[in-house]
């Protein structure tokens, strides 16, 4: 017996050896700052109706889970599940309908779409995916050249757009709240010395992106019980600022009670603490060590 008891004693710290030598890829905070899981993730994600995953663009990890969340939320909510992303701009939407009903080839719609330099590696399995499955994918973020007047000229150089293009932005005028850290930060790092294209209407240009990403959302089937999981980088949607606040503006002019969910991305040298103040940026934060390789 006492035999038995040593060998089982040594087995279990030969496991625990084993666990602490390992490298492991992420770990997942609530935001409580304690450890939860991947299951932990779904479990919330499956009683939420719109879910921000806050991801680091060039990640490989952010983009395996983006993935995996996408295909086991499949598996729970069918054709009741709805993609959007940041990395899709809303004047494309027609031809990534073309490309999800199977109207038109891969390489067409490739070829004529603005994509990012990641596009293949990154933001293509979850197309492709929606495309097998035959669900709804929505272009949320602004055409960059109507974020880029208001950069240039505020809200005031949408003025002269006409109604077809109004209807790729958010719906005129938008409520600008300056003292919102997300903006607030983004024009104090705007100064001398700073590339020309970077004014004090930055943190303008973000709000019509994410105001723009939120109407987007709403409009998606989020209020016929349709689940929305949407991508976008983090900083869009930490601290339950950016998007997610234009969304909560949204729902509050309504009858429904939408669940919302975020997730953030970090890297960090070491992954098994996180700090009281980044615990707070999201329902999940997904820590990642800072030696992880990137996609570009």
């Amino acid at each position: 017996m006492r035999f038995q008891s040593s060998i089982i004693l040594i087995a279990f710290l030969l496991l625990f050896v084993s666990m602490k030598s390992d490298r492991q890829a992420y770990r997942v905070y609530n935001t409580k700052g304690h450890k939860a899981d991947y299951q932990d993730i779904l479990d919330t994600a499956k009683k939420s109706d719109i879910i921000f995953f806050g991801e680091l663009h060039n990640n490989p990890i952010c983009h395996w889970l983006e993935m995996e969340l996408t295909k086991d939320l499949f598996e729970a909510k069918g054709e009741k599940l709805v993609l959007g992303a940041e990395m899709l701009e809303s004047d494309n939407q027609l031809l990534l309908n073309e490309y999800l009903s199977k109207m038109i080839r891969k390489k067409d719609f490739e070829a004529e779409t603005k994509l990012w330099p990641n596009y293949q590696t990154d933001y293509s399995p979850l197309v492709d995916f929606a495309r097998e499955k035959g669900i709804k994918f929505v272009a949320t973020s602004i055409p960059r050249r109507f974020a880029a007047i208001v950069n240039q000229k505020g809200f005031e150089g949408l003025d002269s757009i006409n109604a077809l293009e109004r209807g790729m932005i958010a719906s005129l005028p938008i409520k600008y709240i300056d003292t919102l850290a997300c903006y607030q930060n983004i024009v104090q790092n705007v100064g001398e010395g700073m590339p020309a294209h970077l004014t004090k209407n930055l943190g303008k240009a973000q709000a019509i992106k994410d105001a723009t990403m939120a109407q987007n959302i709403v409009k998606s089937g989020v209020y016929s019980e349709k689940t929305m999981l949407h991508f976008n980088g983090s900083y869009h949607s930490d601290n339950y600022q950016g998007i997610v606040w234009y969304v909560r503006q949204a729902i509050r002019k309504t009858n429904f009670d939408l669940k919302i969910m975020t997730i953030t991305c970090q890297e960090q040298e070491n992954i098994d603490t996180l700090s009281n103040a980044d615990a707070q940026k999201a329902d999940f934060i997904i820590v990642i060590p800072s030696s992880m390789t990137k996609t570009y």
